[in-house]
């Protein structure tokens, strides 16, 4: 993409932008985006002194990083005990996954609800979750290398039951108690596999050993209580829970963001960390990235900002679907604006559209 440095004659004060604006080196991400109004024109001098420019050669999409990060990772859990350098590897597959969500973490949370044909969902399932809990963990100021951490141990908390996993995915009853054994021994399993391979950061394993316990001590495999668990490990396990409600699976159909939410919150039965709560509801809201909406235009559309403020119309007012060069060619509707209020969620098999990611947040979310 040819870059075009641009001055105040390009902006129209009121009107939405219709385009990413960069700085010249491009490394913070946008400064403004694409369909935001400008209110500020102080923010906005200070920025056209340093130099705005349409356009970033060479972005790299986040869904391709995202798809190989999975590849890379699939490869690596299905041959760990032949692994010479594992602790090594699944860092790498970690910090490949911080870049993306550097580069635009909305586009990272929106692929776990639009990208869900990506691979097993075994593998899946465990970069979904990694991305969730480094983004909240990223929300409460942890260092890099717990972010990495955070990662590494998420990608391989379910190593002991990964030939397990897809095929339960295929059960249409429950499982039968050799079956339950293998989930509720899982944690175990795979801190042992993990030892096995080399890897011997004990915060790590300790993550790894503990993301399925609760504060009440109804968890497994060991009944931990509330001080026994590491503060990671319980972001790690709620993430895992979010993300295995918001996805598919061979028996049931997904559940949408804000009632998934509600679900997790609302089960007595599993208790919630208080602030581990608070930070997953100020980060994902009702309706995150990947949201499809209704409108009270009538339009359907999918959230593409956190804090549901844009959505990208998909539908007309009459909720027929748009060409893929109409979708390319339409602003986000701003939904303070009441016309664009967002009635409700939807369920990918209630709205009927079919759509590619590309079109809606460009090239960074090109396959």
């Amino acid at each position: 993409m040819v870059q075009r440095r641009i001055g105040p004659a390009d902006l129209v004060p009121g009107e939405p932008l219709p385009w990413d604006l960069f700085l010249a080196d491009h490394s913070a991400g946008p400064q403004l985006r694409k369909g935001q109004i400008i209110t500020d024109g102080t923010q906005l001098g200070r920025l056209l002194q340093l130099g705005l420019y349409v356009g970033a050669p060479d972005q790299p999409s986040v869904l391709r990083l995202l798809n190989e990060a999975a590849q890379r990772l699939e490869r690596l859990l299905l041959d760990l005990r032949s692994e010479n350098n594992a602790e090594r590897d699944v860092r790498d597959i970690a910090r490949e996954l911080l870049r993306a969500l550097e580069h635009d973490a909305d586009i990272a949370l929106a692929s776990i609800l639009l990208n869900q044909i990506a691979g097993s969902y075994a593998v899946r399932h465990c970069i979904e979750t990694a991305l969730l809990a480094m983004l909240v963990g990223r929300s409460m100021h942890k260092s890099h290398d717990e972010l990495l951490l955070i990662g590494a141990a998420a990608l391989t908390m379910n190593v002991g039951m990964l030939r397990h996993h897809d095929s339960f995915q295929d059960r249409r009853g429950p499982l039968n108690d050799e079956e339950m054994r293998i989930v509720r021994q899982h944690p175990q399993e795979s801190t042992e596999l993990l030892r096995c391979a080399g890897v011997d950061d004990e915060e790590w394993l300790s993550c790894v050993l503990l993301h399925h316990e609760n504060d009440d001590g109804s968890g497994y495999p060991q009944g931990r209580t509330a001080d026994e668990i590491l503060q990671n490990a319980k972001l790690i396990g709620l993430a895992d829970r979010y993300c295995a409600r918001v996805s598919a699976r061979n028996y049931r159909r997904s559940i949408v963001p804000d009632q998934a939410l509600q679900h997790i919150f609302l089960d007595q039965g599993v208790p919630i960390d208080p602030l581990l709560g608070e930070q997953f509801v100020n980060l994902l809201g009702k309706y995150p990235p990947g949201t499809l909406v209704r409108l009270r235009s009538g339009e359907l559309g999918v959230v593409t900002q956190r804090g549901a403020t844009h959505v990208h119309p998909l539908s007309d007012p009459l909720g027929a679907p748009l060409a893929a060069v109409e979708l390319a060619q339409l602003l986000p509707r701003d939904t303070a604006d009441s016309r664009y209020a967002i009635i409700s969620s939807l369920h990918e098999d209630d709205a009927g559209l079919h759509f590619s990611m590309r079109h809606v947040w460009g090239d960074e979310a090109r396959l």
